[in-house]
Protein backbone atom coordinates (compact mmCIF):
# COMPACT_ATOMS: atom_id res chain seq x y z
CA UNK A 1 0.00 0.00 0.00
CA UNK A 2 2.93 2.29 0.90
CA UNK A 3 4.13 1.77 -2.65
CA UNK A 4 1.32 2.71 -4.30
CA UNK A 5 1.23 5.70 -2.69
CA UNK A 6 4.44 7.00 -2.73
CA UNK A 7 4.39 6.41 -6.94
CA UNK A 8 1.27 8.33 -6.98
CA UNK A 9 3.22 10.81 -5.06
CA UNK A 10 6.24 10.55 -7.75
CA UNK A 11 3.35 10.63 -10.77
CA UNK A 12 2.01 14.25 -9.63
CA UNK A 13 4.83 15.68 -9.14
CA UNK A 14 6.24 14.89 -12.75
CA UNK A 15 3.07 15.66 -13.92
CA UNK A 16 3.94 19.37 -12.43
CA UNK A 17 7.44 19.42 -13.58
CA UNK A 18 6.15 18.51 -17.12
CA UNK A 19 4.03 21.15 -17.11
CA UNK A 20 6.43 23.88 -15.44
CA UNK A 21 8.83 22.48 -18.41
CA UNK A 22 6.07 23.09 -21.14
CA UNK A 23 5.53 26.47 -19.47
CA UNK A 24 9.02 27.42 -19.53
CA UNK A 25 9.52 26.20 -22.80
CA UNK A 26 6.80 28.58 -24.51
CA UNK A 27 8.49 31.36 -22.45
CA UNK A 28 11.74 30.43 -24.38
CA UNK A 29 9.58 30.39 -27.99
CA UNK A 30 8.48 33.59 -27.52
CA UNK A 31 11.88 34.96 -27.73
CA UNK A 32 13.10 32.76 -30.98
CA UNK A 33 13.04 35.22 -33.77
CA UNK A 34 9.80 36.52 -35.57
CA UNK A 35 10.57 35.07 -39.42
CA UNK A 36 9.42 32.15 -41.49
CA UNK A 37 12.43 29.89 -39.99
CA UNK A 38 11.70 31.02 -36.23
CA UNK A 39 7.97 30.92 -36.18
CA UNK A 40 8.38 26.90 -37.44
CA UNK A 41 11.00 25.98 -34.83
CA UNK A 42 8.42 27.79 -32.25
CA UNK A 43 5.98 25.97 -33.39
CA UNK A 44 7.93 22.55 -33.47
CA UNK A 45 9.50 23.19 -29.76
CA UNK A 46 6.33 24.23 -28.31
CA UNK A 47 4.50 20.99 -29.79
CA UNK A 48 7.10 18.50 -28.63
CA UNK A 49 7.59 20.23 -25.11
CA UNK A 50 3.60 20.55 -24.12
CA UNK A 51 3.41 17.04 -25.48
CA UNK A 52 5.63 15.56 -23.16
CA UNK A 53 3.45 16.43 -19.75
CA UNK A 54 0.37 15.72 -21.59
CA UNK A 55 1.36 12.32 -23.03
CA UNK A 56 2.68 11.47 -19.06
CA UNK A 57 -0.66 12.64 -17.43
CA UNK A 58 -2.38 10.14 -20.06
CA UNK A 59 -0.36 7.58 -19.17
CA UNK A 60 -0.87 7.87 -15.58
CA UNK A 61 -4.20 6.92 -16.60
CA UNK A 62 -3.56 4.27 -18.76
CA UNK A 63 -5.93 1.46 -18.87
CA UNK A 64 -3.37 -1.49 -19.06
CA UNK A 65 0.37 -1.68 -19.07
CA UNK A 66 0.85 -1.67 -22.15
CA UNK A 67 -0.94 1.39 -22.79
CA UNK A 68 1.16 2.86 -20.11
CA UNK A 69 4.25 1.74 -21.78
CA UNK A 70 3.28 3.12 -25.44
CA UNK A 71 2.59 6.15 -23.97
CA UNK A 72 5.67 6.77 -21.82
CA UNK A 73 7.36 6.01 -25.39
CA UNK A 74 5.86 8.54 -26.77
CA UNK A 75 7.15 10.77 -24.19
CA UNK A 76 10.76 9.81 -24.60
CA UNK A 77 10.48 10.78 -28.23
CA UNK A 78 8.61 14.02 -27.38
CA UNK A 79 11.64 14.49 -25.08
CA UNK A 80 14.38 13.91 -27.59
CA UNK A 81 12.85 15.93 -30.40
CA UNK A 82 12.41 18.96 -28.00
CA UNK A 83 16.06 18.53 -26.66
CA UNK A 84 16.79 18.51 -30.63
CA UNK A 85 15.12 21.90 -31.50
CA UNK A 86 17.33 23.31 -29.05
CA UNK A 87 20.17 22.12 -30.31
CA UNK A 88 19.16 23.52 -33.37
CA UNK A 89 18.22 27.11 -31.54
CA UNK A 90 21.74 27.41 -29.76
CA UNK A 91 23.49 26.39 -33.13
CA UNK A 92 21.82 29.14 -34.82
CA UNK A 93 22.56 31.33 -32.38
CA UNK A 94 19.19 32.69 -32.12
CA UNK A 95 19.45 32.31 -28.27
CA UNK A 96 22.54 31.99 -25.81
CA UNK A 97 23.13 28.79 -23.34
CA UNK A 98 22.42 31.19 -21.27
CA UNK A 99 19.15 32.38 -22.27
CA UNK A 100 18.11 28.62 -22.70
CA UNK A 101 18.89 28.06 -19.03
CA UNK A 102 17.44 30.72 -17.91
CA UNK A 103 14.07 29.94 -18.92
Amino acid sequence: MTKVVENKGFAKGLELKTRQFAVRIITLSTKLPNTPEGRVIRNQITKSATSIGANYREANRARSKADFKNKIKICESESSETQYWIEVILDTKWLSREEVNSV
